[in-house]
């Protein structure tokens, strides 16, 4: 059997009636949030027995989410069987089933201004979204915006005295550094795994258009979707996204998106209602050892331009079709979908 790159929000179904079924360094802060950042992050001899420090400061600010919202089911192919038609004509008539579609998955509050943050999968399409904090109270969400393409949400809720989390400002997370995953697998309530990180730029997966994902072996499960993934500190350092799975359990491959992205992109759904990103209008394709040796390139390591947009920046700029890109803002890039995402957090 074949892996899959699944969400992992928890969908179920109940029945409603018995017989019926929107950056650049210096973009402008408009959430005020609390970051921090640790000069030495060795977690070897001095590494804490337990964790639990770190548990009190960050499940305050992970909450339940739980969405709903109403099916009609389109009636069923018989009654356009030209069979039945003859025998029972317009007698029968075709009943309208309703379901209660129901989900449940986490999300973070990122300020006590009631900004919540989760996965866009987790509330996509939900007629009403409920919040559940930690300390029993539970809260009815607005949608500020979201973003399919990094699959970010930004939900709003309306409490006095809100948690919130600190977020880590540590721009390279290491392989090796011990993480906990926090949420509501399976909806039995909130729920701390431990794990490390596994790998860091995960891309390439197919699990949203910009990819550069933490890999952790920190169980996540369905239900964990949109939840925070935090360092040994209690800090913020990603949101859980997704699992690569067989079986749909966890097999301990889970993906988190950056924060470094989480906060960008929620930053702009807030001021802008989306996300607001660079475009070249240029069609990328990674420059393969074997395509560079055709062109005589030798050893290079970059992007071919495969298409550029008429007028477009790209096209005023004097690219064409057959150059290659080694660089983004001083930045080296070697595959196609990694320039392509290095140009859109230009804007």
């Amino acid at each position: 059997m074949k892996g899959a790159i699944v969400g992992v929000a928890l969908a179920f179904v109940l029945h409603l009636f018995f017989t019926y079924p929107g950056s650049s360094d210096s973009h402008r802060p408009v959430v005020e949030i609390l970051t921090t950042q640790h000069d030495d992050q060795q977690q070897g001899s001095d590494a804490p027995l337990s964790y639990a420090d770190a548990v009190t400061k960050a499940t305050p600010a992970v909450v339940n989410i739980y969405t709903s919202k109403v099916v009609i089911q389109q009636r069923s192919r018989l009654f356009d069987d030209p069979i039945f038609q003859r025998f029972f004509g317009d007698r029968l008539k075709s009943v309208p089933r309703k379901r209660l579609e129901s989900s449940l998955g986490s999300g973070v509050i990122i300020s006590n201004q009631g900004y919540v943050l989760t996965n866009n999968h987790v509330i996509e399409g939900a007629d009403e979204i409920q919040v559940a904090l930690n300390d029993g109270r539970t809260t009815q969400a607005q949608v500020v915006g979201t973003d399919p393409e990094t699959d970010i949400a930004v939900l709003f809720i309306k409490l006095d005295e809100l948690p919130k989390i600190l977020i880590s400002k540590t721009e390279t997370l290491r392989v090796g550094d011990v993480v906990l995953a926090i949420g509501n697998p399976f909806g039995v309530g909130q729920t701390v795994t431990q794990g490390i990180i596994s790998a860091t730029g995960r891309n390439q997966l197919g699990i949203s258009t910009f990819e550069n994902f933490v890999q952790t072996d920190a169980a996540i499960n369905p239900g964990n979707s949109g939840g925070a993934l935090v360092n040994a500190y209690g800090e913020l350092i990603g949101i859980n996204t997704a699992i690569f799975s067989r079986s749909g359990g966890s097999q301990g491959i889970g993906f988190a998106i950056p924060m470094s992205i989480a906060i960008n992109t929620m930053q702009q759904i807030i001021e802008y209602g989306h996300a607001v990103r660079g475009w070249l209008g240029i069609e990328a394709q990674t420059l393969e050892p074997a395509l560079a040796e055709s062109f005589g390139l030798g050893n290079i390591a970059g992007v071919v331009v495969a298409g550029v947009l008429r007028n477009g920046p790209a096209d005023q700029a004097g690219l064409e079709p057959g150059d290659v890109i080694t660089h983004i803002n001083k930045q080296p890039v070697s595959r196609a979908k990694e320039a392509m995402g290095l140009i859109a957090t230009i804007a």
